[in-house]
């Protein structure tokens, strides 16, 4: 039976909702996978030319809110930076190639694969396995932006408290809420540009403040589709006028203090990571996170994780 085509707008900037699903049973995907697919993710998207406006990383898939940019907005320039940042400089751009190059960097499907194939390659090697990770092609729909695309958005972010996994949105820190606010947005991973001119002519704070409003007062409604947000942490939330305060802040990011492998001053972690990597094989080459929150501290994860 012959695949049926994809919803694909290749003239113009298009916003697509990207969910995969693992072909294994029960929940795989374990909190140090979720951190190596979402790395995948940050990374892939320097590379090609996406606005990621959200995403959940689950026990046993992922969803993705992706905007692709289409190839007549891409100068040939545009390319050489993208592929030097990402390869670098020392990789030559084949400028015989620059044409399919530049159509694979605006393909929403070559995104989407290089995502799925690094990330089984990645789970193969942890668990001395072969074969498919993935049930097979991802689906995809193309989104209207403005106030349906905020409204996907946000049943994005609801899926750990469907799942009945955290009480609050942002408690769970591999979806684009909690990126926001456990982050502060690390990167400028996400694009807040949702296509609502009433959000998009105030400040990124205020935006991503609007955006947890309306995530809590739409996961507070029963939609018979799982758990809701209780309406005493909801109540709680608009008193606050959903703002998070400093030391919400801080409390989320407490996390680096049981899940780092070292923490303490980048001179420190760099000396510990220096005397260990010989564990880690010669290649390892370790990024420290700054802490945000904590002027001058950095960790760096466990050795046992990627």
């Amino acid at each position: 039976m012959p695949r049926i085509a994809r919803f694909i707008r290749s003239d113009r900037q298009t916003v697509y909702h990207v969910i995969s699903r693992t072909a294994l049973s029960g929940l795989p995907i374990k909190d140090t996978d979720k951190d190596y697919l979402l790395g995948l993710i940050k990374r892939l998207s320097r590379l090609y030319f996406v606005d990621v406006l959200g995403f959940a990383v689950m026990g046993n898939h992922f969803h993705l809110v992706a905007r692709m940019h289409p190839e007549d907005e891409i100068s040939n320039s545009d390319i050489i930076k993208r592929w030097q940042d990402y390869y670098g400089d020392k990789v030559e751009m084949p400028t015989e190639r620059m044409a399919e190059v530049k159509k694979r960097l605006c393909s929403l499907g070559a995104y989407v694969k290089d995502i799925k194939q690094n990330f089984t390659r990645y789970y193969n090697k942890k668990h001395s396995r072969q074969g498919f990770f993935w049930g097979g092609r991802f689906k995809s729909m193309i989104v209207q932006e403005g106030s349906t695309l905020v409204n996907l958005l946000a049943y994005v972010d609801l899926n750990p408290i469907r799942a009945g996994i955290v009480k609050k949105p942002e408690d769970y820190r591999w979806s684009s809420l909690g990126y926001h606010t456990q982050t502060g947005n690390k990167d400028d991973l996400l694009d807040i540009d949702f296509g609502l001119m009433e959000w998009n002519e105030l400040d990124p704070k205020e935006i991503v403040r609007k955006y947890r409003q309306f995530v809590y007062e739409t996961g507070a409604v029963d939609a018979g589709k799982g758990k809701t947000i209780d309406k005493k942490v909801v109540e709680k939330a608009r008193k606050k006028g959903y703002k998070i305060s400093r030391v919400e802040r801080f409390r989320y990011r407490c996390r680096y203090f049981t899940d780092s492998g070292v923490i303490g001053g980048k001179d420190f972690v760099q000396e510990v990571f220096d005397q260990v990597k010989h564990l880690l094989g010669s290649k390892d080459e370790r990024k420290f996170t700054p802490v945000g929150g904590v002027e001058g501290l950095y960790s760096m994860k466990r050795l046992g994780e990627s």
